[in-house]
């Protein structure tokens, strides 16, 4: 998913828990959605940085540090 398209739907959830209009049951759904996001992205930059370790750990190593 292109970044214009995770802003409008990060927009459209954000939207749908302030709303005074929306269901209870329906603000809870987008507020859960959101949490599960943020955890997989929290997770992924966790991965991405122990990539980042490893890989400059294998280059030092390569070059005999």
């Amino acid at each position: 998913m292109n970044h214009i398209a995770t802003s409008a739907a990060a927009t459209t959830l954000l939207k749908t828990m302030i709303d005074p209009g929306t269901p209870a049951s329906v603000k809870v759904r987008a507020a859960e959605a959101i949490f599960n996001h943020a955890a997989k992205a929290i997770e992924i930059e966790d991965v991405e940085a122990r990539v980042t370790e490893l890989e400059r750990a294998a280059e030092a190593a390569r070059n005999g540090r």
